[in-house]
């Protein structure tokens, strides 16, 4: 519009059309003024194109050069540091498996060691506990033959006492010793 506007006064054509003359309708279609009007074109469309290729373009190019080498620059950081966290990735299993390794070999070195304490123990419980059955079988043996020893005393004891109360009179010790012998099967 601002450019009709100029195109009419540098003509000398008033933008307002004079009623009193009886011409009516658009200067822009009067083929009186379509030569200035198509040099005003040419010259405003020159000058647009010459404002856009010399300062508006090459400041957009600018500014989307600069931003396709930031994000060039992005994406290579990026790479660089999706390899870099492949390798740490890689070197973490590494040491996750060595340290996995390292501990199943702890634990299996700990189980054999306990399990050689556990035996060794066992075995020395073992032989006190032999050694006291052993012991204890001697004592029981020597307890037994002592109570053995005394078996034909004690009963030839009981014998006179039990023969004493049943007849009423005592009866002889080599006597009573003959008797529990011949019991015994001596």
């Amino acid at each position: 519009m601002l450019a009709s506007l100029l195109v009419l006064a540098a003509t000398g054509v008033d933008p307002v059309p004079d009623t009193t003359t009886g011409s009516s309708g658009l200067p822009q279609l009067d083929t009186t003024h379509f030569s200035p009007q198509l040099v005003w074109l040419a010259l405003s469309f020159g000058a647009l194109y010459l404002l856009l290729a010399r300062i508006v373009l090459p400041r957009i190019e600018a500014v989307l050069g600069e931003r396709r080498g930031r994000i060039q620059r992005d994406l290579d950081e990026a790479e660089r540091l999706k390899v870099e966290t492949e390798k740490a990735l890689a070197l973490y299993e590494d040491a996750y498996a060595a340290a996995r390794a390292k501990a199943n070999e702890i634990a299996k070195r700990t189980h054999e060691e306990l399990a050689a304490k556990v035996e060794a123990e066992r075995s020395r419980v073992d032989r006190q506990i032999a050694a006291k059955l052993e012991e204890a079988e001697t004592r029981i043996t020597e307890t037994k033959a002592k109570a053995m020893a005394h078996v034909n005393e004690i009963a030839t004891e009981t014998a006179e006492a039990i023969v004493a109360k049943l007849i009423g009179k005592e009866a002889t010790e080599p006597e009573v010793r003959r008797a529990v012998k011949a019991g015994a099967g001596e």
